[in-house]
């Protein structure tokens, strides 16, 4: 690990992917059968998965369930967002958490040089690498107090 934590550090590497043309049935039942909130959409291409959008459960509530539509033929492609945010491998924490406030998502796709799907990060990822980061200062905190019992004995 770097001094400077960067999103393909963080990222979880096993993304679950569907395609523009996935019915949002058989979405739905992927998220489903792998626990999952949201599927990164991509395009194969030359080899790699390039990422075209994010569909979240909210997504499909949202624009299907709530406004109620028939779920039977409609693709990915046609509740996903227009609006395509990811991270670059190399990019910090800090700029990660930015994108993320800046565009108010909570999940965001990292890519490589090519725009390729390398992994997501999630604002609990956030959150969990933040809490061990908060967790250190509080054992130094503690650390420098026993150290001071010590020296004043």
């Amino acid at each position: 690990m770097s001094k400077e934590l960067t999103a393909g550090e963080i990222c979880k590497r096993k993304v679950t992917v569907a395609y523009e043309n996935t019915s949002l049935v058989a979405a739905a039942q992927l998220m489903r059968e792998e626990h999952v909130g949201a599927l990164v959409v991509v395009a194969d291409q030359n080899g790699h998965r390039l990422v075209r959008g994010v569909v979240t459960d909210r997504d499909i509530v949202m624009a299907v369930v709530a406004t109620g539509l028939d779920p039977e033929p409609l693709l990915l492609e046609d509740i996903m967002s227009d609006r395509l945010v990811t991270a670059k491998e190399t990019d910090s924490l800090l700029d990660l958490m930015r994108v993320m406030r800046e565009h108010g998502v909570r999940r965001v796709p990292v890519v490589g040089e090519q725009y390729e799907l390398v992994g997501i990060v999630t604002m609990d990822d956030v959150l969990k690498v933040l809490a061990l980061e908060l967790n250190m200062l509080v054992g130094t905190i503690d650390r420098n107090i026993k150290q001071e019992h010590v020296r004043r004995r």
